[in-house]
Formats: structure tokens, C-alpha cells, sequence
């Protein structure tokens, strides 16, 4: 039975993502900050185990690959999801929140791809997923560490695709509006207007991402390796215009 590393996964489209695996066969490891991750895999059975460990620390890293290999297997697929982001234009950034996007979001991808990368490759058959973001290949306001880190996903993703395919297939999604936590703080109103500037016009739900990671991580995908792919309802394909 397949095993999955899936980061983030204590809420939203990291939870989503592992909920849709468990269905799907897959044993899975879900790994977050937040305590709260090991009762979320308790909520999804056997199949599921939760560790509480730090993606920016290549000690946790090693840490979650003994303890998922002990526990449920050699990993087979990695979902790299978790993220950090900090709000202020760049002048008011602080170098403190800068690295701390950086050492989450980019090194923590390097660290979660290095520890797992002898499983990965052992039979020819890995597959990872990265969760990025539209922020990667658009401008916006008021996040360019976000931005910054999510761009540099998708050229990791290309770059390791391409060192250690066939044996590996690696690929980036890019979320646009998803209603996940990082929504909270925003009101209703700025919510419809978000869902309103996509194709679709309307914001996504984490499962609608979840769906697209399994895809990637399933067989059905095997002729796909190094793509980033847009989970966007159109966001990014359309703008408004007198």
C-alpha cells in the first residue's frame, strides 16, 4: 500500500489532500506546526498518522521520514503544502518575517524533497506534488516574500523533475481564491468580490485542489512531470476591462 507525506495538513487543502488519499488507498502521514494535526489523523483512521514537526527544520524532516517509514512504510508520494506569508509591503517587512517565508516555504520544500528523496526514487516510481500559488506568477499587493518563495517552487519543481526523472515525477499546483484559514480575517463582501475575478466567479473549497494533487500523485498522471498547473477557477486567464 502506497505511503504519502502530505505537510499543511492539519487544515484546509493539506487536510483535504490527505482525507482524499486515505480514500483512495493510500496510507498517509500528515504533518503540521499545529498540534491539532494528530487528531486529525485520528478523525481519518488507521491509515493515517499525524506528526507535529517544523517543515524549515531539516531535523524534523528526518524525524518525519524515520517515523512515517516506521509506521506506515517507505514514502512513495510527497505533498509539500505548507506555507508561510506576511502581509506588509516590502519597506515594511521585516527581515525577521522575510527569512521566515523563505525557511517555510522554499527551504522547507528543499528540506521535505532532500529527506525523502532516497524513498522516493528506490523503485523508479515517486511522485511529489508542490502546493504553490497564483502570487508566483502575478502581482499583487502587500506579499512579495509569498511571492517571492512561490515563483521559486515552480522553478524547483522544473529543476527536479528534470535531475532525477524518469524516477521521479514532480509537479506545482497554483491555487487562486480557495476558502481555506487564510481567509478568515477577510470579510464576506471582499470574499464575493475575490470569487467575482474568477472565470468561474466564485471562490474555490480546498477539496477542488485536493482532487487535483491526488491526480497528479496517481498513476492516471504518468505522462506528467514538471508542469505547474493553474487550480484557479480561471483567475489567472481573465481580468476586467472597460
Amino acid at each position: 500500500m502506497a505511503v504519502a507525506v502530505v505537510t499543511g495538513a492539519a487544515r484546509g487543502i493539506g487536510q483535504a489532500t490527505a482525507q482524499n488519499l486515505i480514500g483512495a488507498g493510500w496510507q498517509v502521514a500528515l504533518t503540521d506546526v499545529d498540534p491539532q494535526v494528530t487528531e486529525r489523523a485520528a478523525e481519518l483512521g488507521g491509515r493515517a498518522h499525524g506528526i507535529v514537526a517544523d517543515v524549515a527544520s531539516a531535523e524534523d524532516w528526518q524525524r518525519v521520514v524515520t517515523e512515517a517509514n516506521d509506521r506506515l512504510g517507505p514514502v512513495d508520494g510527497l505533498v509539500l503544502n505548507a506555507l508561510a506569508t506576511d502581509a506588509h509591503p516590502l519597506h515594511e517587512m521585516t527581515p525577521e518575517a522575510w527569512q521566515r517565508q523563505l525557511d517555510v516555504n522554499l527551504t522547507g520544500a528543499f528540506h521535505g524533497l532532500r529527506a525523502c528523496l532516497p524513498d522516493l526514487v528506490r523503485e523508479g516510481e515517486g511522485r511529489a506534488v508542490i502546493v504553490s500559488s497564483v502570487h508566483a506568477n502575478f502581482g499583487l499587493l502587500d506579499v512579495p516574500g509569498y511571492a517571492a518563495t512561490k515563483a521559486g517552487q515552480t522553478g524547483l519543481v522544473r529543476q527536479v523533475a528534470a535531475q532525477y526523472g524518469p524516477r521521479l515525477r514532480i509537479n506545482c499546483v497554483t491555487p487562486g481564491p480557495i476558502r481555506t484559514a487564510l481567509w478568515d480575517g477577510v470579510s464576506e463582501a471582499d470574499r464575493q468580490r475575490s470569487g467575482r475575478q474568477t472565470a468561474l466567479a466564485r471562490m474555490g473549497e480546498p477539496e477542488e485542489v485536493a482532487e487535483v494533487i491526488a491526480f497528479l500523485l496517481s498513476d492516471r498522471s504518468s505522462y506528467i512531470t514538471g508542469a505547474t498547473i493553474p487550480v484557479d477557477g480561471g483567475w489567472s486567464i481573465t481580468k476586467d476591462s472597460a
